[in-house]
């Protein structure tokens, strides 16, 4: 992996599949996320108003920069919502 975080200690759970535009990307159980996608790229999303790209603020819910849209439509906060197998984010090719 070689994203914006790291993960500093392995520790136990199943491991859970899910993708990044259509890339194949692991998670742990009870993982967030924002902390899953930053594992695997450097950036969670484009800023709407700009050119930049943006990888959370707050990480507890109140900002409004951690959105990100889902395959099947939905669009969640990174740092509220636990990755799910089989969970299909969509960035549009950002953080790669």
């Amino acid at each position: 992996m070689s994203g914006l975080f790291q993960r500093l200690a392995q520790r136990p759970g199943p491991a859970v599949p899910f993708t990044i535009d259509g890339v194949a990307a692991e998670a742990k159980a009870g993982d967030l996320l924002i902390g899953a996608i930053l594992l695997h790229r450097r950036a969670l999303r484009r800023f709407e108003f700009g050119p930049g790209e943006r990888a959370g603020w707050c990480l507890m819910g109140a900002c409004q920069d951690c959105w990100v849209t889902l395959a099947d439509g939905r669009r969640v906060r990174a740092c509220t919502t636990l990755v799910e197998p089989g969970m299909a984010v969509v960035t549009g090719g950002v953080g790669g």
